[in-house]
């Protein structure tokens, strides 16, 4: 089976509850780093004929209109990350809806072709706020990857099914993809991404893999820019935060190198195009 490969499209100060991170009337004014580290990781897909999904931020979309317009260019899809990076379950309804409208409109007019796909910042989507399926069906988006079916600090859903799956809405279906788990000493537990791909060691990030393609699942693996630049900038934030935020930012480019090696990958609309999801 064929994996999934996105890429979250955020720069390095888009960190989630962290009290040292700008508010978003001065991002303008922090350095940016997301434009070289985004075409670095075009450049290693480019080599392996890789096509990634890519969830923008409406933010960094409007700053950097010819970002947008290049992953287009090269084959990527293009997906919303809401516009500016708020944890979905700290919204409410009406202001989830602008947001994520917002968001699609930005991109959309950049590129000339539809935003099918929306993952909320964080995986921010709770057991209180299975609203927002419906209202993504209404502003015209086909599938999500949302839920963290596992526990989270930002959120998450534990008991939530851990394959792709078709959700009815009133407004039409959806398809969530949920990240990738895998159960290790009847725990669940991410490896393919974030903070999680770059703390376990590749030889474990490979067999679990194995294990979720043999449930008969895609593995679906997430990155940020960011976290190909050892260099780029540090916010101040509590030692174990400041762990998980930094660890092994090193490691991150040669497993990835490695994983495009070892596997292949399509985009989510790829994916779903080639793959029946079920009820």
């Amino acid at each position: 089976m064929k994996n999934i490969l996105s890429i979250d499209v955020e720069d390095w100060f888009h960190i989630l509850e962290v009290a040292s991170v700008p508010d978003v009337s001065q991002w303008t004014r922090q350095e940016s780093r997301v434009e070289k580290n985004l075409y670095r990781m075009f450049d290693e897909l480019d080599k392996r004929q890789v096509k990634a999904t890519c969830f923008f931020l409406g933010w960094i979309a409007e700053k950097f209109p010819h970002l947008v317009k290049e992953t287009y260019k090269r084959g990527h899809e293009i997906a919303s990350h809401g516009y500016a990076h708020q944890l979905l379950y700290s919204l409410s309804p009406d202001s989830f809806r602008e947001d994520i409208r917002k968001s699609k409109s930005i991109l959309e007019d950049l590129t000339g072709a539809p935003v099918n796909g929306y993952r909320a910042p964080g995986f921010s989507l709770t057991k209180d706020t299975l609203w927002a399926f419906p209202i993504l069906c209404e502003e015209g988006y086909t599938y999500s990857s949302s839920v963290f079916p596992a526990s989270r600090g930002h959120g998450g859903i534990p008991e939530a099914n851990m394959a792709p799956y078709v959700i009815p809405t009133d407004a039409g279906p959806l398809v969530e993809f949920p990240v990738s788990v895998a159960s290790l000493f009847k725990k669940r537990i991410c490896f393919f991404g974030g903070g999680y791909l770059r703390l376990f060691p590749y030889y474990l990030i490979r067999y679990m893999s194995y294990q979720v393609n043999r449930e008969g699942r895609p593995v679906i693996y997430y990155l940020h820019p960011r976290e190909i630049d050892p260099e780029h900038p540090r916010l101040p934030m509590p030692g174990i935060r400041r762990f998980k935020s930094y660890v092994n930012l090193h490691t991150t480019m040669p497993k990835l190198q490695r994983l495009l090696t070892d596997q292949q990958f399509l985009s989510f609309q790829q994916w779903i195009d080639s793959y029946p999801v079920v009820s």
